[in-house]
């Protein structure tokens, strides 16, 4: 008897319709296979907010009692296949501060596979995903983030696409004639079922060997017990803050010690404090207070807890004096105005070459309508054809 686990990582409430068809489609083709399976979510309280990573898991097995018994745990404890339809969660997957920053591979079973949607090289994707004990694999399915709005499913093939790529690394699940047949009996489409076969086709997939990639120590923290629990419910108050880095000038708001926004964000700001007017438009609109207020009046967008919004470029008067920039350009969160306070010339000619970067694709959470994305599907299609 064989049971295979399959996680999609995805972001929030941006990429929720995608992630429950890929993983309801799986548990679909597999019962037409004569198999049982079952598809959830894993973070189901409504973690919907600006892209907080989230997961769907597909559990296949050959029989039912097989099946309840894997799914007698929260969720697995090793899965075949992770696939992320984001290629920055490949940095790591903070939810809720639960337990600090897992590796999008800390799932991934020794000789499974990573499956990434991505324009990025798999050099590029290594430098990210931290390092494992165990051979895995990095597949790639050459694609952009298919992120879409609150209440808008974005049809760009996304889906079927990751279908017919989980066929090619994982057969023994579902084979890709049980995928397509179910794409046509739920999509009705011979077109999503051609883009399922060529993702088949056209998937690249790279060995990486233990100790292969990122070699920094995720982020983590001690979960109190039960000796350190308090009495009945406590909610602790947020302190006011107080001087920037310490100091007695300008101004830093306390944070949670365990909650770091980082890997929530899919571009960051980038910010000119050249051109700066100190209009405090940034500082006052940010959503999650990450900027911390300089003592010479300037506004310092603080790594760690800056979800990549961009409401601080939307409200900015200057132009391009705040601009947000496609965050696989970045290796740490380092503040900028540090390194503008140390080195002016090194920091613009270091901003300018991040805002000069080539937008390859549209990392923009939508949030309007759904006309917005017809030119954009219609563009992916052309290089889909021509590819």
């Amino acid at each position: 008897m064989t049971t295979h686990a399959v996680e999609v990582v995805y972001r929030g409430i941006f990429q929720k319709s995608l992630s429950r068809n890929i993983c309801r489609s799986i548990v679909l083709a597999a019962r037409l296979e004569g198999k049982i399976g079952t598809a959830f979510g894993r973070y189901g309280d409504s973690p919907e907010r600006n892209g907080i990573p989230a997961k769907y898991f597909a559990i296949v097995a050959d029989d039912a009692i097989e099946l309840e018994e894997i799914l007698a745990q929260y969720e697995p404890t090793q899965v075949d296949v992770t696939v992320t339809v984001d290629d920055t969660l490949c940095k790591g997957v903070e939810s809720w501060a639960w337990y600090g920053l897992q590796p999008i591979n800390a799932l991934t079973k020794p000789n499974g596979t990573v499956l990434v949607t991505s324009y990025q090289s798999p050099d590029q994707l290594k430098e990210d995903m931290h390092t494992k004990d165990k051979p895995y694999n990095l597949a790639i399915v050459k694609a952009s983030k298919s992120f879409s709005g609150l209440w808008v499913y974005k049809d760009d093939h996304t889906d079927v696409r990751i279908l017919g790529a989980l066929a090619r690394v994982l057969p023994d699940m579902v084979s890709l004639d049980s995928y397509k047949k179910v794409i046509i009996l739920e999509w009705k489409e011979d077109r999503k079922a051609i883009s399922a076969e060529r993702s088949y086709e056209r998937l690249s997939v790279f060995p990486v060997e233990p100790g292969e990639g990122n070699q920094e120590v995720p982020f983590r923290f001690d979960l109190p017990g039960l000796e350190h629990m308090e009495e009945a419910l406590v909610i602790p108050g947020i302190q006011a803050g107080g001087g920037f880095r310490g100091g007695e000038g300008g101004f830093e708001p306390v944070r949670s010690s365990v909650f770091k926004k980082f890997s929530t964000r899919t571009m960051r700001p980038v910010v000119n404090f050249e051109t700066c007017i100190k209009c405090t438009l940034c500082w006052l609109q940010c959503p999650d207070s990450c900027f911390d207020v300089t003592p010479d009046g300037l506004y310092d967008a603080n790594m760690q807890a800056c979800c990549g919004c961009g409401v601080c470029e939307d409200v900015c008067p200057v132009p391009e004096c705040v601009v947000m920039v496609n965050e696989e350009a970045f290796s740490d969160n380092a503040s900028q105005y540090e390194h503008w306070q140390n080195d002016r010339d090194g920091y613009m000619e270091w901003l300018n070459q991040k805002i000069a970067l080539p937008k390859s694709e549209n990392r923009a959470h939508g949030l309007h309508h759904w006309d917005q994305y017809k030119d954009e599907v219609a563009k992916m299609a052309e290089v889909d054809d021509g590819d």
